[in-house]
């Protein structure tokens, strides 16, 4: 049986929403506008950059990023997220959420006007640049995951708490479409200001010497959200949940929320030293935490590793698959400006459809539905939409509209899904001291998946066989497709390693403060009276 919680916690978790609730959802949502805009803004720009920097006056096609430098460009900043989930996410546990906080936004908007900078005249210099600032951009977005998510599921109220985590997630959405829209205006108007001949009638007059201007802009606009935001993270105050439960100063972490929220919260001297010193004081790699939260954290990891591996390769890829299917025109009918224009715009259109509906639904339904039905019908959905489309594939080619209709509700599901929820619980399932860590433990694992979907999708959907680009034929789009059902199709039966968080105190899931645990682990007060340093 637990013991009665501190007043500051349960004042939070039985706090009606109000106005701060909603200033901290945009706030840390404001960092997934952003991560989402420069993560997935460079889809817009690869094909340009081959133009620009891989021109071949003797080729029939326009220039194109060699497969080993596209597989770079696309996929170096998930590798700097990797790395930033689980170093940002340690470090939120150990130095405070706050603490952490604006350092990973410093780190994004720095990097986000380096990468459109990125030096030299040459493809080489030019390229090696660019992977290099954005391996540091996906490091400050990979540290953002952790710290928003801990942040938001601390603040909430147990009501309400999946809908507020989720809508800082579902501002990706906008980021998405955000990164659409911008490159369909920058586009749009060097076109116009700038317009060229298709490079079928004029190959080297097809890319405008301005359009090197284009990917610069669409890549440096994902540092404006980013810095206004910067002063109003660093006015928040530290959550009460580290404050209390970390730093054991339960009168700060009542004076903190009182401000905040509004409430009159009873300060209780010493209760915080009192609940440490007898809650089991295990680390993330001991023998307690396996036989407690073992399960809960390979479920969380695998689950959020297969669907970032369909949801990436999606996302990152779709314009290949829209030109498989003749929806956008062939690359020599089209100058290089027109083309990311027309690659935004149906992009943008999916987004629109399907993606931030996605999201939205999730953030509408989690605390009446529930994490885990929600997680278990996106894989499932997402599953049959992909077979769907991969068994019969070469018939919808023929089929467009019905194509990009079952494509978009392959978008839906992920979202009003497992993209969401994976997102939600492992900011819900672990103790306050390991919250921050072992989300970022389960975002990398994530971003591993997207890496792999990235890389993957690319050399095995990728083109028929060209020996002056040095891609080799794949297994082809169908396959492709088939291979992404099956693993989500393999995402469903994982989600019932985790538990149903809806409605349950963070103490409550994590078994903070429960006698019956402390016994059950073995964990004695005295035990648990030395520091346990974060593994």
């Amino acid at each position: 049986m637990a013991r009665n919680q501190l007043h500051v916690l349960n004042a939070l978790d039985m706090a009606r929403t109000q106005w701060y609730h909603f200033k901290a959802i945009v706030i840390a949502g404001m960092g997934f506008f952003t991560d989402a805009y420069d993560l997935f803004c460079i889809s817009t720009v690869t094909k340009l950059l081959g133009r620009i920097y891989y021109f071949d006056p003797k080729s029939q096609s326009p220039g194109s990023l060699p497969p080993n430098v596209l597989a770079a460009v696309i996929s170096v900043a998930l590798c700097g997220a990797v790395a930033g989930h689980i170093f940002f996410g340690w470090l939120g546990d150990k130095m405070g959420r706050k603490k952490v906080y604006g350092i990973t936004l410093m780190v994004m908007v720095i990097t986000s006007i380096a990468s459109g900078l990125s030096f030299g005249r040459t493809p080489k210099s030019v390229m090696t640049t660019l992977c290099f600032f954005r391996f540091w951009l996906g490091f400050g977005i990979g540290g953002d995951y952790p710290l928003s998510a801990a942040i938001m599921a601390e603040y909430a109220n147990k009501k309400t708490r999946g809908s507020f985590i989720a809508a800082v997630f579902a501002l990706q959405g906008f980021g998405i479409l955000a990164g659409g829209a911008v490159a369909i205006i920058v586009s749009a108007g060097f076109n116009s200001k700038y317009d060229r001949p298709a490079y079928e009638k004029d190959p080297e007059l097809s890319t405008a010497g301005e359009a090197d201007f284009v990917w610069r802009i669409i890549l440096m606009f994902g540092a404006i959200p980013a810095a206004f935001t910067y002063y109003w993270r660093m006015r928040m105050p530290e959550t009460a949940r580290y404050t209390a439960l970390i730093k054991r100063d339960a009168i700060k972490a009542a004076a903190d929320m009182s401000s905040v929220l509004n409430v009159e919260i009873e300060v209780e001297e010493g209760r915080a030293e009192e609940i440490a010193s007898t809650e089991p004081g295990f680390g993330l790699f001991s023998r307690a935490f396996a036989r407690r939260h073992g399960w809960h954290l390979l479920g969380a990891t695998s689950t959020w590793f297969l669907i970032d591996i369909v949801f990436y390769s999606q996302n990152l890829f779709q314009k290949d698959i829209f030109t498989d299917l003749k929806w956008l025109p062939e690359a020599v009918k089209m100058n290089a400006i027109e083309e990311v224009y027309r690659i935004a715009r149906a992009q943008s259109i999916v987004a629109l459809a399907s993606t931030v509906p996605g999201y939205w639904f999730t953030v509408a339904f989690v605390d009446r539905i529930g994490r885990k039905p929600i997680q278990l019908m996106g894989f499932f959905f997402t599953t049959i939409f992909m077979f769907v489309l991969g068994i019969s594939y070469h018939h919808w080619r023929t089929q467009r509209t019905a194509f990009i209709v079952i494509y978009c509700f392959t978008f839906f599901f992920s979202n009003f899904g497992p993209n969401v929820t994976t997102f939600i619980v492992a900011s819900e399932i672990f103790p306050a001291r390991l919250r921050s860590t072992c989300h970022g433990v389960t975002g990398a694992a994530g971003k591993v998946g997207a890496i792999i979907g990235a890389i993957g999708f690319l050399y095995a959907a990728g083109r028929d066989q060209d020996q002056e680009t040095g891609y080799k034929k794949g297994i082809g789009v169908k396959a492709s497709l088939l291979l992404l059902a099956t693993i989500s199709a393999i995402g469903f039966p994982l989600t019932f390693l985790i538990p149903e968080t809806t409605g349950k105190s963070l103490e409550e899931l994590s078994g903070e403060n429960d006698d019956q645990l402390i016994v059950q682990l073995g964990c004695s007060p005295l035990e648990s009276r030395r520091p346990t340093p974060i593994e």
